[in-house]
């Protein structure tokens, strides 16, 4: 077990103080900009039309609780009050404590499942020990029973554990397949890497069945339920981790998109065994992006008329789960932060907020938006490069593995 670590003395203003109040409309460039103009701006099109979309799923899932419900925004405002203490400390012990250990079932797939995977794939389960951080949302959150089943798909090389990518979906895209495919993932196999994909709580087999996509317990529930629900992932996360490591994996690191990204650079505050840590496209101020879409602007200016929480409360009481608000245990030379020029879900601002928060990590841009990435192949051969780079500083083909 790991020792705790000391508390840390923090000298300047947290960031959701220091940050403009109009960060999320200010503009967005990078040095793609005039390299590949076509590219970038195009893309970049096509993402504010596409955040619509789930800018009104969103909005949708919100509305009945916080809009229509005088009782729960003043829950709501209780809740915030609460995390918002908790960010103010920094400490992230007290806000991601240590899981305890839990036993994990393997099960072969159906063979129609077996067919259709790249490699011997086997589903992992097990029950979440999570337990609410803020006492008041206890019941609440746990009568999501399908949510407390957490799950995994595993694709394991038949010789043996190898170093091992944990891969996290972003909102919404749970499907197994899509993101294997999205994100060459097979490739990574066949160059040596066992594949973990993990599925966020309130997605996929873990959506409440009353749910009208994947992911929309996270929202359904207010602000406080979200915040729970990034808890929960750590959490979670954390106990994959360690059935890994328990399994023999020698190293261990973590990726991810979007939400994924988010929750893979919290991993890095938490977790100093990670081999490597690479999100992409992070949503790191939830706010603030939830501020630059419509129409969720427009909601949660409504939610700020009838509860009185401004979005400065809001982001006070998010940054308990942001990797903003707190420094990494794990060396910024094993992050590689990967970012969209086009990209109009998380742009570029947010992406540098990340990098500038660890300013030893490697950044580095393709030129296209969240969905559509031109130049993935080079990033994925970045990819690749870096996790060798700290699997004992040599590459699995050198090593003999791929």
């Amino acid at each position: 077990m790991n020792a705790p670590r000391m508390p840390q003395i923090h000298e300047s203003p947290p960031w959701w103080r220091t940050l403009p109040e109009d960060f999320y409309c200010q503009s967005d460039g990078t040095e793609l900009d005039g390299e590949s103009p076509i590219q970038v701006y195009s893309t970049a099109a096509a993402d504010r039309a596409l955040r619509s979309v789930l800018g009104c799923a969103i909005s949708a899932s919100l509305l009945p609780k916080l809009a229509l419900q005088p009782r729960l925004l003043s829950d709501e405002r209780q809740a915030m009050d609460f995390y918002a203490a908790l960010a103010e400390q920094r400490d992230a012990d007290r806000v991601f404590p240590v899981p305890p250990a839990v036993n994990a079932c393997a099960q072969s797939p159906s063979r129609w499942q077996r067919w259709r995977e790249p490699a011997a794939t086997s589903l992992l389960s097990f029950d979440s020990p999570f337990e609410p951080l803020n006492p008041e949302m206890t019941d609440r959150y746990l009568a999501n029973r399908r949510n407390r089943r957490a799950e995994v798909q595993l694709w394991s090389h038949p010789e043996g554990p190898r170093p091992t990518l944990i891969f996290v979906h972003g909102v919404v895209a749970s499907d197994y397949r899509f993101n294997s495919r999205f994100f060459s993932l097979p490739w990574f196999y066949e160059r040596g890497y066992d594949i973990a994909l993990f599925t966020i709580p309130f997605h996929g087999s873990r959506a409440e069945r009353r749910s009208l996509f994947s992911g929309q317990g996270l929202f359904s529930g207010g602000f406080s339920q979200l915040a729970e629900g990034m808890l929960q992932s750590i959490c979670d996360l954390r106990v994959l981790f360690d059935y890994l490591v328990a399994r023999g994996a020698p190293h261990v690191g973590i990726s991810g998109l979007s939400l994924g990204g988010y929750l893979s650079a919290l991993m890095a505050v938490v977790e100093p065994r990670l081999a490597f840590c690479i999100p992409n496209s992070p949503l790191v101020a939830p706010v603030d992006t939830i501020r630059s879409w419509q129409p969720t602007r427009s909601f949660m200016e409504l939610i700020q008329q009838r509860s009185g929480l401004s979005a400065q409360d809001l982001r006070r009481g998010m940054a308990v789960h942001s990797p903003l608000s707190y420094q990494p245990v794990l060396n910024p030379e094993r992050v590689m932060i990967i970012g969209g020029a086009g990209d109009r879900f998380t742009p570029p601002r947010f992406v540098r907020l990340l990098h500038a928060h660890w300013p030893d990590s490697y950044l580095h841009w393709f030129p296209g938006n969240h969905l559509l990435h031109f130049g993935r192949q080079q990033y994925l051969q970045l990819m690749l490069s870096f996790m060798d780079s700290h699997c004992q500083g040599a590459t699995l083909q050198e090593r003999g593995l791929a």
